[in-house]
């Protein structure tokens, strides 16, 4: 499984790891019934602290897109596609009304608003980026 941590950008590792491993079984990179890498395994490739998987991995369990596997370890549920598609989709649209928040309160119109939008959509589609 590949993450990318980034121990700078604000946001606490182990939620970076539950996001991604979150955003990866929405995607599809990791499909039900998959298991994923141990703690030490993870945290080895990681390059951080096994408690800090651990943590990440119990929060994955709690909100039931990992299950243990009786001696083989974790692996995604049954149904944990939908639920992180659902989760990706509301993070995004969250994301996506502070920043219409944020141009409403800076002056912008709903024309100049639309205008930015239809071009960050265009090139991030055409790009990837």
């Amino acid at each position: 499984m590949f993450l990318n941590i980034n121990p700078a950008n604000g946001i606490a590792i182990y939620d970076q790891v539950v996001r991604q491993v979150k955003f990866a079984v929405a995607q599809g990179a990791v499909k039900p019934g998959n298991l994923v890498p141990s703690v030490r395994e993870m945290a080895r490739e990681l390059a951080i602290n096994p408690n800090t998987v651990a943590r990440a991995y119990q929060q994955l369990q709690s909100d039931g897109v990992l299950e243990s596997v009786r001696g083989m370890g974790l692996e995604v549920a049954a149904d944990a596609v939908k639920q992180c598609k659902s989760e990706r989709q509301k993070l995004v649209q969250d994301r996506i009304r502070q920043a219409l928040v944020e141009a409403k309160q800076s002056g912008l119109d709903v024309g100049e608003l639309k205008q930015i939008v239809e071009k960050l959509v265009a090139s991030v589609y055409r790009d990837g980026r």
